[in-house]
């Protein structure tokens, strides 16, 4: 049914009040805009109240998976990967998750991590499906070893890190562009890469007990208990203590927004 403009007249005119004075045009439309703005506000609190819902129950199935937190603890990297990620974790997206790019900036910005090389490999070794994504779930798992691993999850880690090509050793050719990539080369050098080819003799020297050429699992794990310093000794792929804890202390102290 269509109106002219005498019926909407009478249509405006007929809008009142509780009290029977009649509204103006404007009025009305302040009066609108108010009831759009109560259903904004009454949609928004029921996706929070779902939102919740659904960080409640993800968070009760990953911390029966997950050593090291507790489940409050698992809620606030649910709504910190949130944050990251721009959007909510929902079961029905074919693909929720941090791509290299982005996992790379939270290594940068939040741990100092430097070396883009080992950042990518961290990246890898959190991607445990290796879908080029790390999902809610490898993102807390990862985080678990990452900030409160014992020394035989992190020797795990770090080995898992410096094997470029997963055969399950660490080989002269790894060690070589490993430290060629972290080590800050000075300009007089007239040959750099003799100095690193020395440094990986040195480090076979130190860390290969079977003496094959090359890092076993049992070789490094061996080597890093007789001096925990050796850990890292291919790169930074592990937090310092004060980056570690400024995290935990923003990201399980602060109220976090949904």
């Amino acid at each position: 049914m269509a109106y002219n403009k005498r019926d909407m007249s009478l249509f405006n005119a007929s809008s009142c009040h509780g009290n029977g004075v009649f509204t103006s045009p404007v009025e009305w439309r302040s009066i609108e805009s108010h009831i759009v703005c109560f259903f904004f506000f009454l949609i928004k609190s029921e996706m929070s109240s779902m939102n919740r819902k659904i960080i409640h129950t993800l968070a009760e199935s990953i911390s029966k998976q997950v050593d090291h937190f507790s489940k409050t603890e698992v809620e606030c990297l649910i709504r910190e990967f949130n944050l990251l990620l721009g959007e909510p974790v929902s079961t029905g997206r074919t693909v929720s998750g941090l791509d290299k790019e982005r996992f790379r900036s939270i290594l940068h910005n939040n741990f100092g991590l430097t070396d883009d090389m080992i950042m990518d490999l961290v990246f890898r070794t959190f991607d445990k499906d290796n879908d080029s994504f790390v999902s809610v779930k490898e993102w807390i798992e990862g985080l678990s070893i990452f900030l409160r691993g014992t020394l035989e999850e992190k020797i795990k880690y770090c080995f898992q890190v410096y094997d470029l090509n997963g055969d399950h050793y660490i080989s002269r050719e790894e060690m070589f562009h490993m430290l060629k990539n972290s080590l800050i080369r000075q300009p007089t050098e007239e040959d750099p890469d003799e100095g690193i080819k020395d440094l990986v003799e040195i480090t076979l020297k130190r860390m290969d007990h079977d003496h094959d050429g090359r890092l076993s699992f049992a070789d490094f794990e061996k080597a890093v208990k007789d001096e925990n310093l050796l850990l890292e000794a291919f790169g930074t792929c592990l937090p310092d203590i004060m980056s570690a804890d400024a995290f935990e202390l923003r990201v399980f102290q602060e109220p976090a927004e949904l």
